[in-house]
């Protein structure tokens, strides 16, 4: 069975350590993402977090909402998490990296799914919205980030 793959990034033009927490802060997504209307921590245990997310409701009025697991490596600026609750998903494995460029840090999102047979998406549908929901959120993040950055720095 074929397996989805995307792979988008974007470059924030702000310090390292302001985008790092700023985005791993799972508490705040729903600031920081317009898709998303909660998150519930429901474990903590060093640098891994297991929460619930819940996304705003959809065209038709559903409010998906899912339990994801992600461990933050701070010394490799890498992210690794996935779905616990896969939902259609047989699974879904992100990874998030970070890495300082010329012009900021690039922040790129990485995720490995595979749909369920009795999916009401294919793996087409889904690769196709996930690329193209996906740079909309990281845009979002992006202003949300560097409007942070610049209030840093008259601070």
């Amino acid at each position: 069975m074929a397996a989805g793959h995307t792979e988008n990034a974007i470059v924030i033009s702000a310090p390292m350590d302001l985008v790092w927490s700023m985005t791993n802060d799972v508490e705040s997504w729903p600031e920081l993402f317009d898709e998303y209307a909660s998150t519930e921590v429901l474990h903590r245990s060093g640098d891994t977090v297991r929460f619930r997310l819940t996304m705003r409701p959809d065209e038709n009025g559903n409010a998906w909402s899912w339990v994801s697991e992600r461990t933050a490596d701070p010394r490799t600026r890498i992210v690794r998490a996935h779905r616990v609750e896969t939902g259609w998903f047989e699974y879904m494995n992100l990874r998030w990296e970070y890495r300082e460029v010329p012009d900021g840090v690039e922040m790129r999102w990485l995720q490995d799914f595979r749909m369920k047979p009795d999916s009401p998406v294919s793996l087409e549908q889904m690769t196709r919205r996930i690329d193209g929901n996906s740079p909309v959120q990281m845009k979002l993040i992006k202003e949300k980030v560097e409007r942070a950055a610049r209030r840093v720095r008259k601070a």
